[in-house]
């Protein structure tokens, strides 16, 4: 599993493909000062292009510890809801 922190993960997917999992990538600012809608809309992108075809796991960029609490809730919300391999 490769946790990417400063990558471009979408890059990383189209070059890594399906050798490994791939983990990371939801920016700590977007939790700090985006809008929930934003959340979503980024949450979404990654599981429709870094998580087609699996070996991708939902995660932050760094800690979470200046995140706003209702920013995550709706990240996390979201992505059970969206993000099930079907």
């Amino acid at each position: 599993m490769g946790w990417f922190d400063r990558t471009d993960l979408f890059k990383a997917k189209e070059v890594i493909g399906d050798t490994m999992c791939i983990c990371g990538d939801m920016p700590l600012s977007l939790l700090t000062t985006g809008t929930p809608e934003q959340v979503k809309a980024y949450a979404k992108k990654l599981i429709d292009v870094v998580g087609k075809g699996g070996g991708f796991i939902m995660g932050s960029n760094t800690v979470l510890d200046d995140a706003k609490p209702e920013l995550v809730k709706v990240w996390v919300d979201f992505t059970r809801e969206y993000g099930v391999y079907r």
